[in-house]
């Protein structure tokens, strides 16, 4: 009973989750590649950029603020929803030509890895990690009779 309350009462240090490290990365490396966009885009896209990035950290570190793994999880998922926003505005600001393709690729395979480990986190949270694998494939399988 007493390690149960523990478990459920202690709180994560934010900065030892390698998803929160490999997202700070990634906006630190947004933030530069938008100090080029033209001053126009100050309070859109580069805004909006730069936000969402730092949302998705921003989000990890309140979560492992809060007591258990649910409202954890919670924060995790509005996490999930920045990295899909910034995702969108990365595609635009290399149709817009304010990053390159090459930027725009390095920046997106960071990101990819970043969701990943978003997912494989809440998973675990859940505790529907290995549960998942398997009822996937009963979905797939049901789906091919």
């Amino acid at each position: 009973m007493e390690a149960d309350l523990e478990r459920h009462v202690s709180m994560r240090n934010y900065e030892d989750l390698e998803v929160w490290q490999k997202s700070h990365a990634l906006t630190v490396l947004l933030y530069r590649a938008t100090e080029g966009f033209p001053r126009s885009e100050l309070f859109g896209l580069t805004s909006q950029m730069r936000r969402a990035s730092g949302s998705i950290g921003a989000n990890l570190a309140e979560g492992c603020g809060r007591w258990g793994d649910g409202e954890l999880a919670r924060f995790v998922q509005i996490a999930m929803g920045s990295a899909s926003e910034l995702h969108n505005h990365m595609r635009l600001a290399k149709d817009l030509g304010f990053i390159t393709s090459n930027e725009h690729a390095s920046m997106a395979k960071s990101l990819q890895s970043v969701r990943q480990m978003l997912t494989a986190f809440l998973l675990t949270l859940r505790g529907t990690r290995g549960a998942s694998s398997h009822s996937s494939g009963e979905e797939r399988r049901a789906k091919s009779e």
